[in-house]
């Protein structure tokens, strides 16, 4: 490798300007550091090698390299970062969008047989749940379509980031923890219910009813679920973008 880029040496007497995708081993690195060729900067995607690293600590301290000045600093590329952060807000998207739908059509409709005593006749009694019958079904899928709505205008926003100010960044951190908190609440609640409608309470003399409209509870159990994961996803979104700032900040 040595010999093909001891030709550089001639055309870039004051040093180079390296892009290196693949960093892992700093074969080229350490070859252009052997040929006394200065390099001027390091951009890479990819933590470097500790060769990579030899070569190129001394350099950041100003060490000159054949009379030439070098300044050098390795940057490390936020490309990951934004390519997460995509990723995530589109399973977000997806996870709300879903969670917010099987709640919407979640209803069931049963026939009970009550029996009073066995003198009486059986009581066939049709009963329907549906997911507007408590409020906090209803706050669970409101909660979920906010979220929905934010995360598909933070994608853009997001794709913004690279060319805006570090505002932008932390307009998104403080917007994803607080729908992180909306969802949050909105799970608790539907999980308080949920309980109530799985195990009932025997002090107050409200029985379970999960036992007879089970697909009702199951559908439920799922968009649960489906929000917990979501809300899981804007905790590690926020985490994304501090880091990004953290970076940035170096």
């Amino acid at each position: 490798m040595a010999y093909h880029l001891l030709a550089l040496k001639d055309m870039f007497p004051r040093g180079i300007n390296v892009l290196s995708l693949f960093s892992w081993t700093g074969g080229a690195e350490v070859a252009l550091y052997r040929l006394g060729i200065p390099l001027k900067s390091f951009y890479t995607p990819h933590n470097p090698s500790p060769q990579v690293l030899f070569v190129l600590k001394p350099r950041e301290k100003g060490i000159n390299t054949d009379g030439v000045e070098t300044n050098l600093k390795v940057l490390e590329s936020s490309w990951r970062i934004r390519y997460f952060d995509g990723l995530l807000r589109v399973m977000g998207l997806i996870l709300t969008s879903v969670a917010a739908i099987l709640t919407g059509v979640d209803e069931e409709t049963k026939t009970i047989h009550i029996s009073i005593t066995k003198t009486l006749p059986t009581l066939h009694v049709l009963v329907t749940a549906k997911w507007h019958y408590m409020l906090a079904f209803v706050y669970f899928p409101v909660s979920n379509a906010i979220a929905f709505s934010y995360v598909a205008a933070s994608l853009v926003a997001s794709m913004a980031v690279q060319t805006s100010k570090d505002m932008t960044e932390t307009v998104l951190v403080v917007l994803d923890m607080t729908i992180m908190g909306l969802l949050l609440s909105a799970n608790g609640a539907a999980i308080a219910v949920g309980v109530l409608g799985q195990y009932g309470n025997s002090r107050v003399q409200w029985r379970r009813v999960c036992n007879m409209l089970g697909g009702f509870c199951h559908q439920m159990t799922a968009a649960i679920i489906l929000s917990l994961v979501a809300s899981s996803i804007f905790f590690w979104l926020a985490a994304l973008v501090i880091l990004n700032l953290h970076k940035k900040s170096r």
